[in-house]
């Protein structure tokens, strides 16, 4: 919207309109808002000074985007409450629909030529399509994906089921608030919600696995296994399923008597059956095509469940439907072939047209690959004072302009926490402010470096000295561990494949590709890209990597990095 739109309405002859769409989540809910100003929702003194900001900010902006709050925190934890996601709207009724923000978004959209969306509001809306919800965004006759890449992670997503501890305690919640002023109907759903959370508890808490961070398989004897007469018998998980269903089945009698006088109760109503749906495809597993996992984050389970394979599901609903689609992305090829993507998609070979534009950098002038001497392996205990060690010695020669790309959360901490302290330029760690004023900060701070993981590998313009360095710690591979990669490299290989090297090298090979594509972003831009992991030289698949990438120049010599730029003198 800032820089290709504008360039567009410069270039071409016929005039055109754009307008950007995000998810309702990213905009303020003008009716939750004033909400809140009457309700207790913030814990603490600096919650209630963010809220204060927000309040004051909902007087003058014009669109309520998130994005327009760079200096509070990126996990501002009352959003949830006053946000305009789809799932607690209460639509047409709302007092507040005709300045609604979502409802202007949507007007504008609906008179543009050009719609911008992003990856998951699209899936968002084709998920729906059909079916009575209608449609999210505005009809189109072509789509153009960039970023193609992550197509297939985000539509396993929203071809999905997910319920979370969070969606239950937040019906409760919103059911103790409904505008009933009847003192008996309100004592009754005040103790239905009660009972829900007591039971919910119980649920959770019998998800042993579930004690730290991270993602875990839902094996299908969790919830019930085979009697001694061949009939199934609930084990107490599935017996704390039960009770937290029939707890949600008495609140959804409750709220259907009030549904059709009441907004908020409508609402509640749909949440109340979707929740209980999405429950029992996740509880009882029938689906032979999904995966079944669980993730701790924080305070947060999630109950999921995705296709394990989308190609079906993206030929039926939008490739076999949409007369034109196009895939762009710098990095949709391993080894030269797009034969992982058109698979992975669905896309028929016959059908689709392939294309590689020659780059427009001279890799080999304006680059070069640093890949240190005798690192350890990744996966060894020592690794990350090593790595911390050079990435001190890159950051001397580069004077700081760096992203340190990690592969995970708490490498990035790891190494942030080992590195800050021991040197002298700023150092910015995803997550302590926005997205969009992190970057803005590294932009305009002299000499400043940036610790980052998934989200800062792609997506990202930083052109000139500013960032004249790129350090990524690991290859990207895919934890192997993981429920959704597991039950992908299962079904390869189950289908005569080898989900090594048909999956797991050519995905890390692309995520490889994007960060690298932080570093060199117009003709006059000079830098280093600082590879930390030897398997790109100790291991056979080390080559696949290496041919993938951008000519550049090789080296394990500092004093290499600092003739690339310029900074031989000192």
């Amino acid at each position: 919207m800032e820089k290709d739109i504008p360039f567009l309405k410069r270039i071409l002859p016929t005039k055109f309109t754009a307008e950007y769409m995000k998810g309702r989540g990213n905009y303020a809910c003008i009716y939750r808002v004033h909400k809140a100003e009457n309700q207790p929702i913030l814990d603490g003194l600096d919650q209630m000074d963010h809220f204060r900001t927000v309040a004051d900010w909902m007087k003058e902006t014009k669109t309520g985007d998130r994005a327009e709050l760079v200096d509070l925190p990126e996990n501002l934890s009352f959003w949830n409450r006053i946000n305009a996601r789809g799932d607690i709207c209460i639509g047409q009724k709302c007092p507040d629909f005709e300045p609604c923000f979502i409802t202007r978004m949507r007007d504008r959209a609906d008179g543009a030529d050009i719609v911008v969306v992003n990856h998951h509001l699209f899936f968002a809306d084709l998920a729906v399509r059909g079916n009575k919800f209608g449609r999210v965004i505005p009809d189109y006759g072509a789509v153009i994906f960039d970023e193609a890449h992550l197509i297939e992670d985000v539509a396993s997503d929203y071809f999905g089921f997910q319920v979370s501890n969070f969606q239950i305690d937040e019906l409760a919640r919103d059911t103790d608030s409904l505008p009933i002023f009847d003192a008996i109907v309100t004592r009754e759903l005040t103790r239905i919600a009660a009972k829900i959370v007591g039971l919910a508890e119980q649920f959770w808490i019998r998800f042993s696995q579930a004690r730290f961070d991270g993602r875990y398989p839902l094996s299908p004897d969790i919830f019930s296994m085979t009697s001694r007469n061949n009939g199934a018998e609930p084990t107490p998980l599935g017996e704390a399923h039960d009770a937290l269903d029939k707890g949600l089945a008495s609140l959804e009698s409750a709220l259907d008597v009030y549904a059709e006088k009441l907004p908020e109760a409508e609402s509640l109503l749909r949440r109340t059956r979707q929740t209980r749906f999405d429950l029992d495809f996740i509880v009882t597993q029938t689906e032979k095509n999904y995966v079944y996992w669980l993730e701790r984050r924080g305070r947060g389970i999630f109950l999921r469940a995705s296709p394990v394979d989308v190609s079906e599901l993206l030929r039926e609903k939008l490739f076999d439907k949409v007369e034109t689609c196009i895939l762009t992305s710098a990095t949709l090829s391993a080894a030269g072939s797009f034969s992982f993507v058109r698979e992975r998609l669905g896309l028929d070979a016959a059908n689709t047209d392939t294309f590689t534009a020659a780059t427009a950098f001279d890799y080999e002038k304006q680059a070069v690959l640093y890949l240190p001497r005798s690192m350890p392996d990744p996966r060894t205990p020592e690794f990350s004072q090593l790595a911390a060690g050079e990435i001190v010695k890159v950051l001397e020669v580069t004077r700081g302009h760096a992203f340190v790309l990690c592969t995970s959360n708490s490498s990035m901490n790891t190494l942030f926490e080992l590195v800050s302290s021991r040197v002298n330029y700023p150092c910015f760690i995803q997550g302590s402010m926005s997205k969009t004023g992190l970057l803005e900060r590294f932009r305009e701070t002299p000499n400043a470096v940036l610790f980052a993981t998934a989200s800062f590998w792609q997506g990202i313009d930083v052109q000139g000295e500013q960032l004249s360095c790129v350090i990524i710690d690991k290859l990207p591979f895919a934890v192997p561990s993981d429920p959704v990669v597991a039950a992908r490299s299962r079904s390869i290989d189950e289908n005569g494949g080898r989900s090594f090297t048909d999956y797991s090298v050519p995905q890390a090979v692309i995520s490889l590709k994007q960060g690298i594509g932080r570093l060199i972003r117009s003709r006059s831009d000079r830098g280093v890209v600082a590879v930390l992991d030897p398997r790109l030289r100790t291991k056979p698949y080390g080559r696949t990597f290496l041919e993938s990438l951008p000519r550049m120049r090789l080296t394990d010599d500092l004093r290499v990095v600092a003739d690339v730029l310029g900074m031989n003198e000192s």
